[in-house]
């Protein structure tokens, strides 16, 4: 077992699984509340963990505001009791009704979206007819991630103007994403982030000078967080995602961040085909395939090289394999945890090594009610 990660009994524990430490999530939470500086500047992206426990968890410490990127995942959130859900991806099609539908089913939540081209807001516009609020619609800048976004230049301006003037939407800000940025050093992660942050910035101060509201800033995600953090800005909500459960991939490429892997994936010794060779129950249909490079990390066996993997084997070469009979346990930790979580219906949670509880990944579905 690792040195950070405990259970104490996996007799019982089906494989393959995922197993979450909730002792790990709390503190890892708690990390973010203090670099944030307060959890009112936190609104977690919820695409990680899927999970109406982890929500629940946040409000006990206070954050009440959430990121999503999925209905399903907006429709989780507000019935694990979140007040605040900002749905953070396009709305098209008849998702449009469907949102309009969720937002109708709790009154009390506040929902907001974003857009970032001239029709969607006038079909979002059109099908919000009826709600009882305007819905607080977010322009979502393009700083350099290139997948949706729009660029913050007059065409920016002219798109939050039209959001002033639709009937049923009210401009509620700005967001943006800079997942590509991936450098190592903290230094040079700075570096690369300021221009997008400033961008953004400099397109707000043009709005106020138009007298139009710009009441937030959404800034993600997790690598680019404590830059975020430490812009003592009215407004600003931070929005990681990852750094709620963590990852192997992020604990080794960004050791400046104070989070700690808190999900892992209990799998075991299925067949040993050859001399030096180990084949686990643990495909790529339950841990993600991406990104490129080993999936996993398996602690007790630090130098072993992944050869293969299929849809429910994983092949392992290393020259202790002959310790290893089938059926023999290890925990393995995911280089990418949020489309992990995705894979798996529900968690084994253990907490100071015991299992205490089974949470469920409502949101990996990507229709629930609604």
């Amino acid at each position: 077992m690792p040195s950070w990660f405990k259970v104490n009994d996996t007799t019982d524990l089906l494989s393959p699984s995922l197993i979450i430490d909730r002792g790990l999530v709390a503190r890892n939470i708690q990390s973010m509340i203090a670099l944030a500086g307060s959890p009112d500047r936190l609104r977690p992206h919820v695409k990680t963990h899927k999970m109406p426990a982890i929500i629940r968890l946040c409000t006990d410490l206070g954050i009440t505001r959430h990121k999503c990127a999925t209905i399903a995942e907006a429709e989780m959130v507000a019935n694990a009791g979140g007040h605040d859900i900002l749905l953070a991806y396009p709305l098209v099609g008849p998702n449009i009704a469907r949102y309009r539908r969720l937002i109708q089913a709790f009154p009390l939540t506040t929902f907001r979206a974003l857009v970032d081209d001239p029709s969607a807001a006038r079909a979002l516009s059109e099908e919000m007819t009826g709600l009882a609020q305007p819905l607080p619609v977010l322009l979502d800048l393009d700083v350099g991630m290139g997948r949706t976004g729009i660029p913050a230049n007059d065409d920016a301006v002219s798109l939050y103007e039209l959001l002033r003037d639709l009937p049923n939407l009210i401009p509620d800000g700005l967001s943006l994403y800079d997942g590509h940025i991936h450098d190592i050093d903290p230094a040079a992660r700075k570096a690369a982030a300021l221009p997008g942050i400033i961008l953004a910035l400099t397109l707000r101060d043009r709005l106020h000078a138009k007298n139009l509201p710009v009441p937030r800033l959404v800034l993600g995600g997790t690598p680019t967080f404590p830059i975020h953090a430490e812009l003592s800005l009215p407004g600003v909500e931070c929005s990681p995602g990852t750094s709620v459960l963590h990852d192997f991939n992020y604990a080794t490429r960004y050791p400046d961040l104070p989070f700690t892997p808190a999900a892992a994936l209990l799998t075991r010794v299925i067949s040993r085909p050859r001399t030096g060779r180990l084949c686990l129950d643990l495909g790529h249909k339950a841990v993600a395939a991406d990104p490129a490079g080993p999936r996993v990390f398996l602690p007790a066996l630090p130098d072993a090289t992944l050869s293969g993997q299929s849809e429910e084997h994983l092949i392992v070469d290393t020259p202790d394999a002959h310790l290893y009979p089938p059926g023999t346990p290890f925990l393995a930790f995911p280089a990418h945890v949020c489309p992990t979580c995705a894979l798996h219906r529900r968690a084994y949670v253990v907490e100071a090594g015991a299992l205490v509880d089974v949470w469920e990944v409502a949101a990996r579905d990507r229709v629930l009610q609604f």
